[in-house]
């Protein structure tokens, strides 16, 4: 396979595809299981806060080692499969059931997403991911490639806070007071920044792991180059 500058496939390498699977089924299998509220004493979340975060620490890998233009591509990848996923669940509630199956309404219930939960999901996702990939891009730039940790902290922290916010406001506005509304956007945002804290050792190893394997040097050159005046644009 053919490399072209810092070590980047003119097609795609393996490593590229597994972390972009890797991004994709971590977006799909939180938007399921957010069906769910889990408590945890005085704090309310969805259940998919235990797999939500792990899309945003791929995103990060994918901008570091690749560049925020292929990001920005598996970004749109995801938020297409999103689309797909809910028409499909939507199709397959609205076939006729068979008639010794009694599980209609139970899928109903736990699959059939408001049409407001669907708009505020589709709308925090793209901002947020968008965001988090553009400030990881920005960041490495301005800091030559180095501290990494800033990098990943730091676009979560404005991502996850765009995509906390925006999905709170919308999905729940006028249906629960304003202190409840910020609350909750507060604390959903917060575990969301410690998740990406608490896995920083582990970004670590991936992009070390994947830059030796991809043979890359130096990726903010690369950024540098290309990835970020030709696909930089939102």
């Amino acid at each position: 396979m053919d490399k072209s500058a810092g070590g980047i496939s003119n097609g795609y390498s393996i490593w590229f595809v597994s972390i972009t699977v890797f991004f994709l089924t971590a977006l799909l299998t939180a938007n399921i299981i957010s069906v769910k509220l889990v408590s945890f004493g005085a704090i309310i979340l969805p259940a998919g806060i235990i797999v939500f975060p792990i899309s945003y620490i791929a995103g990060d890998v994918l901008t570091e080692i690749y560049g925020y233009g292929h990001a920005r591509r598996v970004i749109w990848l995801g938020f297409l499969c999103n689309i797909i996923m809910v028409a499909a669940i939507w199709a397959g509630g609205l076939l006729p059931p068979a008639q010794f199956w009694d599980g209609q309404a139970a899928y109903e219930r736990i699959l059939f997403f408001t049409p407001r939960l669907l708009v505020a999901s589709f709308f925090a996702y793209l901002a947020g991911e968008l965001a988090n990939a553009y400030v990881m891009a920005r960041m490495k730039l301005a800091t030559g490639g180095r501290w990494l940790w800033t990098r990943t902290v730091g676009s979560t922290l404005v991502g996850q806070g765009i995509d906390s916010f925006i999905f709170i406001t919308i999905a729940f506005a006028g249906t629960i007071p304003t202190v409840g509304l910020l609350i909750t956007a507060v604390t959903q945002w917060l575990v969301k920044c410690l998740y990406e804290i608490a896995a920083t050792p582990l970004t670590y190893l991936a992009v070390y792991f994947l830059k030796r394997r991809e043979g890359i040097e130096d990726s903010s050159r690369l950024m540098k180059q290309g990835n970020i005046e030709a696909g930089g644009r939102l």
